[in-house]
């Protein structure tokens, strides 16, 4: 149920960075006709990923050479200033025809009216589509978008560092504690506000893991006693220093490849990604080990902009995503993600990467990063949480008090 309602223009107020405002210029479409040909625009933040960008990038020029009348080129725009970017273009009216969203700008963009409607361009009926997920794509009945990639996270481990993996909270501190020295470190994660929604993504496991969640349902629920416990699990590690401190996710994530660090919660792309930055590495995967069996998915959408003037044309490249063999290697592509609709690992895959079931075994206990009942207003409530939270880290304010704080803004916020 819609709760919040944002008005358009609200959503093209959005502040650009100098950068994201030079990005824009590259990512529009104005879905123009060359030669009978349609020439539409695909954006996505993983184009831009150094393991699964190219790969692709080759996907959509399978889609291309298998048609004569659509052509789809790709606009990569960097993670953090992402969903910023897109959502200001499309406010004015502009943007890329098609767009790989993360679910907290997916539910804005939805709300404002920026995303058109499927249920009259795809007849998902005759797919079979992953129901737990699929879920979220539909809003009082409306079809907004077609899952892309579902991605549930674990943990990563350095199998040279770390011979058994740890299936505690205890385990995992004392782990990170005596992997830490020199120049490696027993864990990485973002900390800082530059990486505001990664920061995000990061805290929903420690907060869900612990038994709390953002809210009911009908009331914001950010200080509640199982949030605090969540967060100062997340705090007592970076007092610790078993991390890289003020290292950004590419950095450490470099370092892991490179063996620096011995864990990190990640999700399934994660497994394409690092071995592209280091094919040798001796990793493995295994559920998280919080007290509660419960973790974030990064669930993608693939919409098509309200602007676009070529849908028809647009909706022509999600149905031929979903053909089944376009399933199959969109997700040997995404590496232990999920896709659209229920697919079948390969025996060759499952050799050569046995963890690929831990993944596939987390759907039903994964989360989408939104706020549940107010899901349109995420992005929001993520600034000011991760602001708090950082404010915590850096020793300006206590924990308890920083998410007081935190439950009273948002709830401000969202009225």
């Amino acid at each position: 149920m819609r709760l919040h309602r944002i008005r358009r223009s609200m959503v093209a107020a959005v502040s650009v960075t100098g950068m994201a405002a030079a990005l824009l210029a590259g990512c529009g479409s104005d879905g123009g006709s060359e030669g009978g040909v349609t020439k539409l625009t695909f954006a996505a933040s993983t184009l831009g990923d150094p393991g699964r960008g190219p790969l692709l990038t080759k996907w959509l020029e399978e889609f291309n050479k298998s048609q004569n009348k659509v052509q789809v080129s790709p606009a990569a725009v960097p993670y953090p200033t992402f969903g910023q970017t897109i959502l200001t273009q499309m406010g004015s009216g502009k943007g890329p025809d098609l767009i790989r969203f993360d679910m907290p700008e997916f539910e804005s963009a939805s709300d404002a009216g920026l995303i058109a409607p499927l249920n009259d361009l795809i007849d998902v009926s005759k797919y079979d589509l992953l129901k737990q997920p699929d879920q979220f794509m539909v809003h009082d009945g409306q079809r907004h978008g077609i899952i892309f990639e579902a991605s549930n996270y674990a943990m990563f481990y350095n199998a040279d560092l770390i011979k058994k993996a740890p299936t505690t909270y205890d385990e995992f501190v004392e782990t990170a504690k005596s992997l830490t020295k020199g120049d490696t470190y027993g864990l990485a994660f973002r900390q800082t506000e530059a990486e505001e929604a990664g920061v995000w993504q990061d805290i929903f496991n420690y907060v869900y893991g612990f038994g709390g969640a953002w809210s009911d349902g009908k009331q914001l629920t950010i200080n509640s006693p199982e949030n605090l416990k969540g967060l100062q699990a997340y705090k007592d590690l970076y007092d610790a220093k078993v991390i890289p401190r003020g290292t950004d996710a590419a950095t450490f994530r470099r370092m892991f490849a490179e063996g620096k660090v011995g864990m990190e919660l990640n999700n399934g792309g994660y497994v394409t990604a690092t071995r592209g930055q280091n094919a040798d590495l001796n990793f493995n995967v295994a559920p998280i080990p919080f007290p509660v069996r419960k973790q974030g998915t990064i669930l993608a959408p693939i919409v098509i902009n309200e602007a676009s003037p070529a849908k028809e044309e647009a909706a022509t490249f999600i149905k031929w995503a979903l053909e089944p063999a376009n399933q199959v290697k969109l997700q040997e592509i995404l590496g232990a993600s999920s896709v659209a609709t229920v697919t079948q690992r390969s025996p060759e895959k499952l050799k050569e990467t046995p963890f690929l079931t831990v993944f596939d075994d987390l759907t039903e206990s994964s989360l989408p990063q939104i706020v549940l009942g107010f899901e349109a207003k995420t992005p929001d409530i993520r600034k000011v949480v991760v602001k708090n939270v950082i404010a915590a880290l850096q020793g300006t304010v206590d924990l308890k008090t920083a998410l007081d704080n935190a439950q009273q803004e948002a709830s401000q916020l969202v009225g």
